[in-house]
């Protein structure tokens, strides 16, 4: 079915562009057409001034006079060769003329650049004039209009690929939330059943210290259940210690992380740092980065929390120092379902540019990363100062 769609999609973009083109070509080839009619109507109209002035005033000269006053759309200047002064000119702003001393030259210089242009020798005296003319405002028009049409389509594009995507990001949005919401549903039956399984085991005395475990794990199922309801819905921010949350999680990773994996938390010796987060949500960013890291290393490695507090904002730099993310797959980290694991649902990274980005209005993105030598996972937050 997406392949049907794909190829529909690729088959009207190739009609488009084969209209456009054609229309394109058709247009040059009108311009054309007209440039040639224009140059011959100039060249009538240069053969009949001439005329008129040499003719004999007994010839009937109204089919001449016709010819030249019928012309009032091709702007022309008559030069004489001989220092190339400018004899006559029709067509032209009279007002620019006087106004500006520099206009006629500056017109000369353009239909120069224009048309070829049209000599006339007067045999009886052997002076020799040279007419030069400008472009119709028809011609102009039809070599201009190609230009207007891409824009035209080409905007038509931009706002047809714009609405799209706001559309589909609108529909993800929806997918996210409904998903969240019923993930939160699913797991609150269960959870709260097992709560009442953990008060009947502490009634046991012999069973004190498995409650006490199970608790625990209920505890965090109910943590996992109250963040996938705070997605579902727009959570509230709350003022929080950025330092006491990121600790907290750091210590929560390390207790779960192999031995030989060392963690180091680098405030740039700030103790105060207030921001305005949720912190459920925050946490779970924050979990979600220190777990790539982990799986980035293997067994042995080191991540670095580097936090750097300005007076707008705050830089929150997550580093490993594991197997890196290639060139190709930078752009595709935070793409639903990318994953290069052989366990999970690649939603991980999405989610938590999600959550900073749209709940804390802030940034998430892979500052930096090397193959073979780390990454460095950048959060931007909002200074509540």
């Amino acid at each position: 079915m997406f392949q049907r769609f794909l190829n529909w999609r690729t088959a009207l973009a190739v009609i488009a562009i084969a209209i456009v083109t054609g229309t394109i070509f058709y247009s040059q080839y009108l311009a054309d057409k007209i440039a040639r009619e224009e140059r011959l109507k100039v060249e009538t109209w240069v053969e009949a001034g001439n005329f008129l002035l040499n003719s004999p005033q007994d010839i009937d000269t109204r089919l001449v006079s016709a010819i030249i006053t019928n012309n009032d759309d091709i702007p022309i200047i008559r030069v004489a060769e001989e220092g190339q002064k400018i004899m006559e000119y029709i067509n032209l702003d009279t007002t620019k003329i006087k106004e500006d001393p520099e206009y006629l030259a500056r017109k000369l210089k353009q239909f120069k650049s224009q048309h070829d242009p049209i000599e006339y020798t007067d045999t009886l005296i052997g002076k020799k004039d040279l007419y030069y003319y400008g472009d119709s405002k028809l011609l102009q028009e039809v070599k201009y209009y190609p230009l207007i049409q891409l824009l035209i389509v080409a905007l038509f594009i931009i706002i047809t690929v714009y609405a799209i995507t706001t559309r589909n990001r609108s529909v993800q949005n929806q997918l996210w939330a409904g998903m969240a919401k019923e993930t939160a549903h699913q797991l609150g039956t269960p959870v709260t059943s097992l709560q009442g399984w953990i008060a009947m085991l502490k009634e046991d005395p012999a069973q004190e210290k498995l409650a006490k475990e199970l608790a625990k794990d209920v505890d965090r199922l109910q943590l996992v259940s109250d963040r996938f309801s705070k997605i579902g819905s727009t959570p509230v921010l709350e003022q929080k210690e950025l330092l006491e949350q990121i600790n907290n999680m750091v210590e929560y990773i390390r207790r779960r992380a192999p031995g030989k994996i060392q963690f180091v938390v680098n405030s740039n010796n700030a103790t105060h740092i207030p921001v305005q987060i949720s912190a459920p949500l925050f946490d779970w960013v924050m979990e979600n980065l220190l777990k790539n890291a982990l799986d980035a290393m293997g067994e042995k490695g080191k991540i670095a929390v580097d936090i750097k507090p300005t007076q707008q904002q705050v830089f929150i730099d997550v580093t490993d120092s594991g197997k890196g993310i290639s060139a190709a797959n930078i752009g595709r980290v935070f793409k639903p379902g990318f994953t290069t694991k052989k366990r999970g649902w690649g939603l991980g990274l999405t989610l938590s540019k999600r959550i900073i980005e749209q709940y804390h209005k802030g940034q998430l993105f892979v500052k930096h990363s090397e193959p073979g030598k780390g990454t460095t996972f950048r959060i931007v937050l909002n200074n509540a100062k």
